[in-house]
């Protein structure tokens, strides 16, 4: 914050700012009204609004100045770079603030994550704050490599960058009165809490409500969202590389309901960043499908600093910390000139940033890997089959015939049922699970990846045996990543050597990688539009309805693990 008394005298007229932005019109996202006149900056500060100002000129002829975008939830880990490459790839397109829960690397290396992401948001360009990961495992149904507790959390509550406890995402812990769930919500009782609780609706919507859980961000349709909303739950529509809701939830984007609402990306990866945007896509989107832009804008900076805390931001006004966009037009949410803290986000700034500190190097550890490893015996011949939806991370629990040959259930190119594997990678316990998937389209070859949500064993999807080992031999030697492979050749891949979910290189280069990627997945077949990011959330096992871990096949309604071969189906 800057000294008082200097942005006192530049507010008066009595003192030149250190900065003065000035041709541009200022967009008041509370009236909705345009503020024509100067900008004046002391510090990270704004002193001024509207007002002739002295001092340093910066001319935006044309331009509209909106308050910095706020990302309400997401996981950096998905954007597959660090959050040093992570800052200079979604800064410069007007995101100020980030709310990250690193509960994914979390899961991997465990408390030391935690210390790592904090430091790492002391030292972005942009601001990031760490919601603490409260459910490392997600659940008991899943091998992860690390276990965080309650003690853990609270250890790490004090620091500058830690922001309150993260996605609660243990929802039917919550309900029953799990002690492990409810001693950590405890633990930030009266802070920010944010929730997690997919359909979740009923009494049991009213019980993970009265702990204090005031966040939303999987509700998928609005009729959902409006239960969550009359519940005291806020609504973070998500936008994601998979899961895609901004459709399902823009009725919502009311002036009414507006302070109740905010913006998130939860897991985007760098294809859809660099080819779409991040949060600027979605505001694009909202505006196009015929919202009030005052409305989108104020749901992406006010409504969720608000939402948050936040009081120094979310605002072009006076007093409030210098996150500031410079669009060429609110339709186009094309950044011109982004501002974070009172600091031009310019090439040189970003590329100024400091080193990546490397953690979690040589995080896969499989056991041996051979074609035989993904043969699923079985007595019964109905199998319960994963099914994929295009654009949802919801899958549906499927059942199907499969018939057994020489001792395996093998996968049908014909029907689209292919295997789905888990492989244990952290602790060498060997623990490996075969299943069936539909939807992916796929019709030869194996794609595999080590981003496997939450718990981040390797998964791999294919038709061919060897194929699939192959895939996964080749990503232990990559120290984790993604893989294509076909006719006993790799196609394509990706290392991400940081805990098997980050690479070390620039943001271009993985968006390069990811293209070939996806090039690769489609040549066998492979139909939806971001398989590997689809293909992590086949396992996470507190998204209904059926999923697959490590230890088997979860029914997620149920919460329990599932032996196909004890009762039929």
């Amino acid at each position: 914050m800057a000294p008082l008394d200097r942005l006192v005298a530049v507010a008066r007229g009595d003192a030149a700012a250190d900065l003065v932005l000035t041709g541009a019109c200022v967009l008041d996202v509370v009236s909705g009204e345009m503020i024509d006149g100067d900008v004046g900056l002391v510090g990270d500060t704004i002193a001024c609004v509207g007002h002739p100002c002295d001092g340093p000129r910066r001319h935006l002829a044309g331009a509209v100045l909106v308050p910095g975008f706020i990302d309400t939830h997401l996981h950096i880990e998905s954007s597959l770079v660090t959050p040093e490459e992570f800052a200079r790839a979604v800064g410069p397109r007007g995101i100020t603030t980030a709310i990250w829960d690193p509960h994914e690397i979390a899961n991997v290396l465990g408390a030391p994550a935690l210390e790592w992401a904090l430091d790492a948001a002391d030292r972005s360009v942009i601001d990031i704050r760490v919601m603490l990961s409260s459910c490392v495992p997600s659940t008991e149904m899943e091998t992860s490599g690390a276990r965080i507790g309650a003690d853990d959390l609270v250890r790490l509550k004090d620091h500058s960058k830690a922001f309150g406890l993260a996605e609660m995402m243990n929802y039917p812990g919550v309900v029953s009165g799990d002690p492990d769930c409810l001693a950590k919500i405890a633990a930030f009782g009266g802070g920010r809490i944010d929730g997690h609780a997919p359909l979740l609706s009923g009494r049991g919507l009213d019980a993970y409500a009265a702990t204090g859980i005031r966040t939303e961000h999987e509700a998928t349709s609005e009729a959902e969202a409006r239960e969550k909303l009359a519940k005291g739950l806020r609504i973070l529509i998500r936008e994601g590389s998979v899961s895609k809701d901004l459709g399902a939830l823009i009725p919502l984007m009311s002036d009414r309901l507006a302070p109740f609402l905010a913006l998130c990306t939860d897991d985007r990866n760098p294809l859809d960043i660099g080819e779409e945007g991040h949060l600027d896509h979605m505001i694009r989107t909202a505006i196009a499908a015929g919202v009030d832009p005052a409305i989108v804008y104020r749901i992406a900076s006010l409504s969720a600093a608000e939402i948050y805390g936040l009081s120094d931001r979310g605002q072009i006004a006076p007093g409030r910390r210098a996150d500031i966009v410079a669009l060429g037009s609110l339709a186009g949410c094309d950044a011109r000139a982004v501002w974070a803290g009172g600091v031009e986000l310019t090439e040189d700034v970003l590329a100024a940033r400091p080193g990546v500190q490397e953690i979690g190097r040589h995080s896969v550890r499989l056991p041996p890997i051979t074609p035989r490893t993904f043969r699923l015996e079985g007595r019964h011949s109905t199998r319960p089959v994963i099914g994929v939806v295009p654009g949802r991370i919801l899958t549906d629990h499927l059942r199907h015939e499969v018939a057994d040959t020489e001792g395996d259930r093998a996968p049908d190119r014909g029907r689209d049922l292919a295997r789905v594997t888990v492989i244990e990678r952290h602790r060498g316990v060997g623990n490996v699970a075969n299943g069936f998937v539909r939807g992916f389209g796929i019709d030869r070859g194996a794609i595999a990846s080590t981003v496997c949500h939450d718990h981040h064993n390797l998964i791999c999807v294919g038709l061919d045996y060897a194929d699939m080992a192959l895939a996964a031999r080749r990503l232990a030697e990559l120290e984790g990543g993604f893989c294509v492979a076909a006719g006993g050749e790799v196609l394509a891949e990706l290392a991400l050597p940081v805990a098997g979910l980050m690479s070390l290189a620039p943001f271009e280069t993985v968006r390069a990688c990811l293209e070939d990627l996806r090039r690769a997945a489609r040549s066998i077949g492979v139909t939806l539009p971001e398989p590997f990011l689809q293909l992590a959330f086949v396992a996470l096992p507190v998204i209904p309805h059926l999923k697959i871990t490590d230890m088997g096949l979860v029914d997620v309604d149920a919460f329990a693990l599932i032996d196909p071969d004890r009762s039929p189906g």
